[in-house]
């Protein structure tokens, strides 16, 4: 069974959902959506194209369908933007002569357009809203409904002005009350930059969902790539192998080529503030455009940082989530397979409180939003658990989360901590007093036991599902990085904030270096979890010489008990990361400390 524009249909189940409440949206290290979520999507609209039974569905999801069925209706136009291009779109009119708001929702970075997230068009449809989905340029597959003609913007001026064109398409179909925008990712970029640059002021407010502020520092800061993020989106546009230059024009595909090489990244940087909500702030602001963040601790794409920072810049009404995983994990359940259930505690938040806010913002209805802080940080791995039947643990009580009138107000206050020399077991020492005139050296270009995640996306999926990944810092390659640890704690620490490192770097060939720094949280038995990480690709050395180099981690929210131990660890490389150096794993780097720069962490508290 096929639904009308041809896509086969899969049977779902209670097990379909199941596999979505135990994976998560995301599949594999390649960077794909689980088979599950496109199953339930694709039943969905097979349900509402009448080409097969909405009684075949599970119950919450049949009731769903036959509520949208009962009260709207739905079509898929396609709106020109150009003579030649055109977008495909997804539509539910509410049947009422009532006017309603539209939440027009510009579809994510993936070969599936709208589709995947027809569970979320029906649970704004249900709340009372005209939606409005959209596949932006460039995306899809040939022949399939969901997909669009053109070349893919990267969230460029064609994507801002076909923004407003989708919004004079909303008006002429909905005649709506107010139009507002929610976006997951790419939508999440789109649907600001829209809202920003809509010379009608037509958008009265946005959900920017597991979003960025700015694309610039997201893909490149501290003078190191950010090449796993590309190279996979690249692979994640709906080409076939081979031909991923095919879906975009010529000058993007240069700028992404010249990325991947590390060549003219200062004109690399233009193109990504030029598609930056940071940049556009100001036209924000003017626009007073309610806006709504979320964004994750361990987000492998626009980490939490650069997206926290342009979001202090915002004076409309605002408010941010910050959340335990990783990009899309804690908004996957809500808006792919699970309209109200509860997979496990706290899981459908995330999506709940953007339907809030738009619930107050577009249908005045009542809601806590007026209540709301500014910012909610939910403080890593708070949360107890179970374990779960298949093996893993299943969250039981939700982490705790901290109100903030602002995240500058999370830090209170810093501790320094200052890095020594070798201590009694080879690893050095993290203490209240400086030390200089050290020199420990490692070799470079490994890969180690040390590293920010296993696979892009899928570890911080695990982490919101109550599954952080172990660390087992006896084990790491101490040829291959230093570590440097404190006592055991009395009282533990509460992290808050961005930490800083200061030390002085040297290489023993070449003139480049590249360092990638870890905090760990070590317990009594040994083992570990991540608080937080950031390279820094340092340039211009000489040989046999050592200069002082400081770099801001990124931002953390984070409890280090009471007994354990905080760690740093330095190594060279990483696999989210460009590299620097010999490539055979023959050259050595030296950390050391030099007087009046002594090298130095400061812990961020709060």
């Amino acid at each position: 069974m096929t639904t009308e524009g041809g896509e086969p249909t899969a049977a779902i189940t209670d097990a379909t959902l199941a596999d979505i409440a135990a994976n998560g949206i995301w599949r594999g290290a390649s960077l794909d959506i689980n088979p599950a979520v496109l199953a339930v999507a694709r039943a969905l609209l097979a349900a509402l194209q009448g080409t097969a039974p909405a009684a075949a569905l599970p119950e919450e999801l049949r009731k769903l369908v036959e509520q949208i069925l009962r009260d709207a209706g739905v079509t898929f136009p396609r709106i020109p933007v150009t003579e030649e291009i055109s977008l495909s779109a997804f539509a539910i009119q509410q049947k009422t002569s009532e006017p309603r708001p539209v939440v027009i929702v510009p579809a994510g970075w993936n070969p599936y357009g709208w589709l995947p997230f027809m569970v979320g068009y029906l649970s704004l449809a249900a709340r009372g809203y005209h939606v409005l989905a959209y596949t932006p340029r460039g995306f899809g597959e040939p022949g399939a409904l969901y997909s669009s003609n053109g070349f893919i913007g990267v969230a460029g001026q064609d994507d801002w002005e076909d923004g407003s064109t989708v919004i004079d398409h909303a008006q002429g179909l909905f005649s709506p009350s107010k139009v507002g925008f929610l976006g997951l990712s790419y939508g999440s970029g789109i649907s600001q930059l829209v809202a920003a640059h809509d010379q009608r002021n037509r958008v009265a407010a946005v959900a920017a969902l597991s979003t960025w502020g700015n694309l610039a520092t997201s893909l490149y800061d501290h003078g190191t790539r950010h090449l796993k993020a590309v190279e996979l989106l690249i692979k994640f546009t709906g080409a076939e192998e081979g031909k991923e230059h095919e879906r975009f024009d010529e000058a993007t595909w240069r700028i992404l080529q010249n990325f991947l090489a590390g060549r003219e990244m200062e004109e690399v940087v233009r193109w990504g503030n030029a598609r930056s909500p940071e940049t556009y702030v100001g036209l924000t602001n003017s626009q007073d455009v309610p806006t709504f963040y979320s964004n994750t601790w361990h987000e492998s794409l626009f980490p939490a940082g650069e997206a926290i920072a342009t979001f202090e810049k915002l004076t409309v009404p605002k408010h941010l989530n910050l959340w335990i995983g990783d990009h899309g994990a804690p908004e996957g359940l809500g808006i792919t397979g699970f309209p109200s259930g509860t997979p496990f505690v706290g899981s459908l938040t995330p999506m709940l409180e953007a339907y809030a806010w738009l619930d107050h913002h577009l249908l005045g209805k009542p809601t806590e939003v007026p209540d709301w802080p500014v910012v909610n940080s939910q403080v890593m791995f708070t949360y107890d658990t179970a374990p779960a039947i298949g093996g893993g643990r299943r969250i039981t009580k939700a982490a705790r989360r901290e109100p903030l009138d602002s995240w500058s107000e999370a830090t209170t206050g810093t501790e320094p901590w200052y890095l020594s020399g070798t201590n009694g077991n080879g690893d050095g020492a993290l203490s209240d007093k400086p030390s200089a005139g050290w020199n420990r050296a490692f070799t470079a270009g490994h890969e180690t036991g040390a590293t920010a995640m296993d696979d892009i996306m899928e570890t911080g999926q695990k982490e919101w599902f109550g599954n952080p990944k172990p660390y087992d810092p006896a084990g790491f390659e101490r040829d291959r990085l230093l570590v440097w640890s404190t006592e055991a704690l009395a009282g533990g620490r509460r992290i808050r904030g961005a930490a800083k490192l200061r030390l002085a770097v040297g290489v023993e060939a070449g003139d480049a270096a590249s360092l990638v720094a870890y905090l760990f949280d070590i317990a009594p038995d040994g083992s570990a979890r991540i608080i937080t990480h950031e390279p820094l690709t340092v340039t211009g050395l000489s040989a046999g010489t050592e200069r002082t180099v400081d770099w801001t981690l990124q931002p953390a929210a984070y409890d280090l008990g009471d007994g354990h131990r905080l760690a740093l660890v330095v190594n060279s490389r990483d696999r989210l990361y460009s590299f620097v150096g010999g490539e055979d794993g023959a050259s050595r780097t030296t950390i050391t400390s030099l007087a009046g720069e002594e090298a130095l962490l400061e812990l961020p508290l709060g």
